[in-house]
């Protein structure tokens, strides 16, 4: 036999060979066999649930980065029900009151060891009251859904969190640890209430053995391929960055233009980079959502999740074309939001800015990002100058006590979810504790759905009598773990 006719059939062979490892390697990718464990069940005064948030979303707490727009009395009406609406946390907490309007609540453990840090903020975004269908302060009751700014950012996780602490104190509960009680004032607004509570728990030696914040939440049809319900939780967060793009020109009437105006040259800017997103990297909060969801996943998602390390290519464009979070899983993101030109349209502008926002992905930072920008844009007429920003957080761990814990009352809230890690795409005020614990968790305790979550930061914001209380639910089985 000719020996060039042993190069096509080995070639053959190691094709076939090759494609037999993919396919039982998609195989055997299925999700660990675990005990299904039973859960006690709670039993809520839901009524009081419901009318605490109620009380807590009736107070206007908006605030602003013009401070002279915000109403201090709203702010000092709603600390001053808190005592009102959960007495035994105030009779069995130490209230310590920091800067920027900061609250930290201590329940004394039974003895030492690494406290638990429950967070939240209770300060709202502005409301266009006109465009919403019922009033954003009012607090009303409907048909199982109570209406109001805040009751799903975050006065939700503060009631759940007090009303929790309530539900257990009634019944003689003490923590084993310490349980701190964290809420800001300004968490919209980057405020730095957050920042002065770590402040304490280093200047106090605190060691903090888990965290919880706002993040994920219980979402379906969120990951390719995966119908049952799904659990988010945040073991890191994005950076972000603002960038100005500045250039100057000669200005002039805009009946004799030159080839290209200042308005013009930025354009195409705007143009190469969203043309040249940023490259792809499989971090480990993204390689551990691939894993754990990927795993429960259709046959031919699970030969792409099974194999990432050779379809990384087809990840990333499947990613590119769906856009929305999965691809800011996978990227530093850029969005475009702002352009400044002339004050009048018959006359060329002499100067001329963008602005756009950068989500930076944990393999970037804001260094690295500004010198990407700087090279797809490719123009030295084009300033670009940074407004202000902040880079990835740290990541957190999942193989630790901490993330069980989390697990655990994520399972016996919602059962039958999966319960996964992921990168959060937004900021929070926990980023700060990156700086104090590794064991800092972000997870709204909330099941919504894609049009619930679309009224955060909207119009009619909104939530299910049955979502609120099962946020209550999660943090009473947090702190039975304490």
């Amino acid at each position: 036999m000719d020996p060039l006719l042993f190069i096509p059939i080995a070639l053959g062979g190691a094709l076939l060979v090759f494609l037999a490892v993919i396919l039982l390697r998609a195989a055997a990718f299925r999700p660990q066999s675990e005990e299904r464990e039973q859960f006690e069940e709670i039993d809520l005064d839901r009524d009081r649930a419901v009318d605490s948030l109620a009380q807590l979303v009736r107070c206007r707490t908006v605030s602003y980065r013009d401070s002279a727009l915000e109403d201090d009395a709203e702010f000092e009406r709603l600390i001053g029900l808190l005592p009102e609406l959960y007495p035994l946390v105030h009779q069995s907490c130490t209230l310590t009151r920091l800067p920027d309007r900061a609250l930290l609540y201590r329940l004394a453990g039974k003895e030492k060891g690494a406290a638990t840090v429950l967070m939240a903020h209770y300060d709202v975004v502005p409301v266009e009251e006109e465009q919403w269908e019922k009033p954003p302060f009012s607090g009303i009751l409907e048909d199982g859904v109570l209406w109001g700014r805040g009751t799903l950012d975050t006065k939700v996780t503060l009631n759940g969190i007090l009303f929790a602490a309530e539900h257990l104190l009634e019944r003689g509960f003490v923590p084993r640890h310490d349980v701190y009680f964290a809420f800001s004032g300004g968490e919209e607004i980057n405020g730095k209430g957050a920042l002065n509570i770590v402040e304490y728990f280093r200047d106090h030696s605190i060691e903090l053995g888990l965290v919880v914040d706002e993040g994920g939440g219980v979402v379906e049809n969120v990951f390719p391929g995966v119908k049952t319900p799904c659990a988010m939780v945040g073991i890191a967060e994005k950076g972000m960055l603002n960038l100005e793009y500045r250039i100057k020109g000669g200005g002039g009437h805009a009946s004799a233009p030159p080839p290209h105006t200042p308005v013009g040259e930025l354009s195409a800017a705007c143009c190469r980079v969203e043309a040249n997103p940023f490259p792809a990297h499989l971090t480990v909060p993204a390689a551990k959502m691939f894993d754990t969801l990927g795993r429960h996943s259709t046959f031919l998602y699970r030969v792409i999740f099974a194999n990432l390390g050779i379809f990384k290519g087809v990840l990333d464009m499947i990613c590119r074309k769906s856009g929305g979070e999965i691809n800011a899983l996978m990227r530093t993101t850029v969005a475009f939001t702002q352009m400044k030109g002339s004050v009048a349209p018959n006359v060329i502008p002499p100067a001329a800015s963008m602005v756009a926002n950068l989500r930076l992905n944990p393999a970037d930072d804001m260094e690295s990002a500004i010198a990407y920008m700087k090279k797809v844009v490719a123009n030295d007429r084009i300033e670009i100058v940074k407004q202000d920003g902040m880079n990835p957080s740290r990541i957190s761990r999942t193989d630790c006590e901490a993330w069980e814990k989390v697990v655990r009352a994520v399972k016996g809230t919602w059962q039958g979810a999966l319960v996964s890690p992921y990168l959060m795409v937004q900021c929070s005020d926990c980023r700060h504790y990156g700086a104090i614990s590794d064991k800092v968790y972000r997870f709204s305790a909330m099941d919504l759905t894609k049009e619930e979550r679309s009224t955060i930061h909207g119009n009619n914001e909104r939530i299910r009598v049955d979502a609120l209380c099962r946020a209550v639910e999660f943090f009473v089985r947090v702190m039975q773990q304490c």
